[in-house]
């Protein structure tokens, strides 16, 4: 198995990250292979809404140039999908939005017969991390989240909240490289 993680922070070494990457270890020790990509290391443009992915006749995909391109073919090479993001005003970060709104060329069924035809449904973990110590804050946003992906054919198999970032670090509160591992691990076997 194949999975990728998305780390869509702009803060190369927070907590998103941390959560990220021990979620792909306790991945890779169930025998998965990983990658993942930082966004504060890659450009991603917004869309244009030029809608050049969807022309039947041209079947170009997307015709913005920057590093989505790159994620376009990590993507249809995976398996699996791990989007991890900040909670910025009660919702994922900008880079998350933008990365979200980019997959629009490439996953969308009911746009993309290049997607239909492989009629394959990538899973994918969602994590959110928070400031706030209130796992149900933000609730019908994690909710909307995971309903727009699955609209979007992904088979979401969870939507994990990390709180209390603000005040601690997640790589210092107790137990939290277990329970990140395990979610890896447990990820593998879905």
């Amino acid at each position: 198995m194949k999975i990728i993680g998305f780390i869509a922070s702009p803060r190369k070494e927070g907590n998103t990250a941390w959560i990220i990457n021990k979620i792909l270890e306790g991945a890779r020790e169930q025998g998965a292979e990983t990658q993942s990509w930082n966004f504060s290391d890659i450009k991603i443009n917004p869309c244009s809404g030029c809608l050049c992915c969807h022309n039947s006749a041209q079947n170009r995909g997307c015709v913005v140039n920057d590093d989505m391109q790159k994620l376009y073919g990590a993507i249809e090479h995976a398996d699996a999908l791990v989007l991890g993001s900040p909670v910025y005003m009660g919702q994922m970060s900008a880079q998350a939005k933008i990365f979200t709104d980019r997959l629009f060329a490439q996953i969308s069924p009911r746009f993309s017969p290049h997607f239909k035809e492989k009629n394959v449904k990538k899973k994918l973990l969602i994590v959110f991390t928070q400031g706030n110590p209130d796992s149900g804050m933000f609730q019908a946003y994690f909710d909307y989240t995971k309903n727009m992906f699955q609209l979007l054919e992904f088979d979401v198999k969870g939507v994990h909240v990390v709180t209390g970032m603000r005040n601690e670090p997640a790589h210092e509160k107790k137990d939290m490289h277990a329970i990140m591992k395990n979610i890896g691990s447990s990820f593998v076997s879905q």
